[in-house]
């Protein structure tokens, strides 16, 4: 159990990290050019972290326990409820998506992880690493689209701190209700999928594209690289 909430904890606190570290990059770091191009590189490098995190683990353990027709179906329903929802949020204005994005990865990556932690641990530490490595460059971007959408960087703060939390809560969650329903966990994970699909296409990956500028996609490709070389490792 101590072992969980070390994983959880280490995956949760990221988010609070990422905050910080936009908090001081806004803050202390003049407006110029280079700053734009950190900017969206570490957009991209999210991106990529998201990716490799649909690629290598979530969809590939919902295609272990499920068949063809609920799989598809879990997935299409995330997607479609992704984009009501997005359209939803357009409407009202504001720059949200990657903290949905964010949200709505990290809730049911963390049940998953307090789900799988009881029969396989190696899964469990590599869930723990992408959560906490895809976490951070989402925190950083979703501070800083928080603060452009109107909010104050105290109210981001706090948003961040219990999300933090949630790290914890949702794998002991996860642990205690979901690790002997491993089909509900993979339908959990293939509906979180899908919308985190439509959210990077939709909103992230077109955000973090700059004209005439060829490097930031690389931030992209090393994020992937980053879920590859943990997928190898642990």
């Amino acid at each position: 159990m101590k072992e969980l909430i070390l994983y959880s904890g280490f995956a949760g606190i990221t988010v609070l990290l990422g905050g910080i570290l936009a908090y001081y990059f806004n803050h202390h770091i003049k407006k110029s050019p280079i700053k734009y191009e950190i900017t969206h590189t570490m957009m991209s490098f999210g991106a990529g972290i998201i990716l490799s995190a649909l690629a290598l683990v979530l969809i590939p353990k919902g295609m272990e326990e499920l068949s063809l027709l609920p799989l598809a179906f879990s997935f299409l329903t995330g997607a479609i409820l992704f984009m009501i929802l997005d359209q939803y949020l357009a409407k009202k204005g504001g720059k949200v998506a990657t903290l949905l994005a964010m949200i709505m990865d990290f809730i049911p990556e963390s049940i998953a992880l307090g789900a799988v932690f009881a029969t396989d641990k190696k899964v469990a530490t590599l869930l723990a690493v992408f959560i906490g490595l895809q976490n951070l460059p989402e925190a950083f971007n979703s501070f800083r689209d928080l603060i452009q959408s109107g909010y104050t960087s105290k109210k981001t703060f706090v948003i961040f701190f219990f999300l933090s939390l949630f790290g914890i809560g949702g794998a002991l969650i996860g642990h205690f209700l979901l690790s002997d329903y491993p089909n509900l966990t993979a339908h959990l994970m293939v509906f979180a999928s899908g919308g985190i699909l439509y959210l990077l296409i939709q909103d992230i990956v077109p955000e973090s594209k700059l004209e005439k500028n060829y490097l930031t996609a690389l931030g992209a490709i090393i994020g992937f690289l980053v879920g590859i070389i943990g997928e190898k490792v642990i």
